[in-house]
């Protein structure tokens, strides 16, 4: 019989090149959609399929990454990227 754990991960979406890009730090899997939902739905089963490896470590708990936004000073132009 195969016992089935719910993990809590951590997902990290933002838009690149008008598709919305879905990152899960833990893991270092990442996948993409057309909206946000789909983006996090394409990364729930990539990372399903990515856990269903026997040789991946499963942790029992992950702790989720800080994310946060860091200012940098930047010389040159800079009009592609965010302000």
């Amino acid at each position: 019989m195969q016992v089935t754990n719910t993990l809590e991960l951590s997902a990290v979406v933002w838009r690149e090149d008008g598709i919305y890009v879905a990152l899960n730090p833990e893991f270092d899997v990442a996948s993409q959609g057309k909206s946000v939902e789909e983006a996090l739905r394409n990364l729930k089963e990539a990372l399903e399929l990515y856990l269903e490896d026997e040789d991946v470590e499963k942790p029992s708990k992950a702790e989720a990454p800080i994310v946060t936004i860091v200012k940098v000073d930047v010389s040159g132009s800079t009009s592609s990227l965010r302000a």
